[in-house]
């Protein structure tokens, strides 16, 4: 019995890929509430 691959374009990377870009915009969107300062300012960059 062959294991299904776990990484490049398959369905179990991109479902992962999905949540943990979900998760950073969330948490991204939760520094700038908290600090009233965009992520940009945050990072040195605007």
């Amino acid at each position: 019995m062959s294991e299904s691959p776990r990484f490049g374009f398959v369905n179990f990377a991109e479902t992962w890929n999905g949540r943990l870009a979900m998760l950073g915009f969330v948490i991204g969107l939760g520094t700038e509430l908290l600090t009233g300062q965009g992520i940009l300012s945050q990072l040195g960059l605007g």
